[in-house]
């Protein structure tokens, strides 16, 4: 079996203030609907991958927060467009609520507060410089973040001519 090689992870007083306010800032990408307005789960996921994709390079710290936020934020913002298509489907249907839409509805509920909470802990970690790991998305991120990357470049990977010249 490989091994796997990390880099190792900065204590919380050698980062940077700035590096631990940008992590904290991916973790409030959660409420980018609401400030604008517009309770539509997707725009939360839109502003999560743009925090992501203009934050990620800037500290590894930064990465793995921006990373977790953003991968813990899908399966939450998928469900929550569910039931928002679901709502609008039973909208469109004479206003037929059913007690299957109800407790999707109640089950949504308990996902977005529990994500809800362990987000506000994640950034308040952040902030501190400190790591807060979520089930199934912390190690994850910790991989994506951390790993030494292989440096050696195969055969393939250089630059050559094109054949014939």
């Amino acid at each position: 079996m490989e091994q796997q090689n990390y880099h190792p992870i900065p204590q919380p007083d050698e980062i940077p203030i700035r590096e631990r306010e940008d992590a904290m800032g991916a973790y409030f990408m959660m409420f980018a609907s609401l400030a604008g307005g517009i309770p539509f789960p997707l725009i939360n996921l839109i502003a999560s991958f743009i925090y992501y994709f203009l934050n990620k390079s800037k500290s590894r710290f930064v990465h793995f927060h921006s990373h977790q936020s953003l991968t813990s934020q899908i399966p939450v913002s998928v469900l929550n467009a569910i039931a928002i298509v679901w709502g609008i489907l039973l909208i469109v249907n004479n206003f037929h609520i059913t007690r299957d839409f109800i407790t999707y509805l109640i089950a949504i509920g308990i996902v977005n507060l529990v994500y809800f909470i362990f987000s506000i802990i994640a950034a308040v970690k952040a902030r501190k410089g400190k790591f807060y790991y979520f089930i199934f998305f912390g190690k994850w991120a910790y991989h994506v973040a951390y790993k030494i990357k292989d440096q050696k470049l195969s055969s393939e990977n250089i630059n050559k001519p094109p054949k014939g010249f």
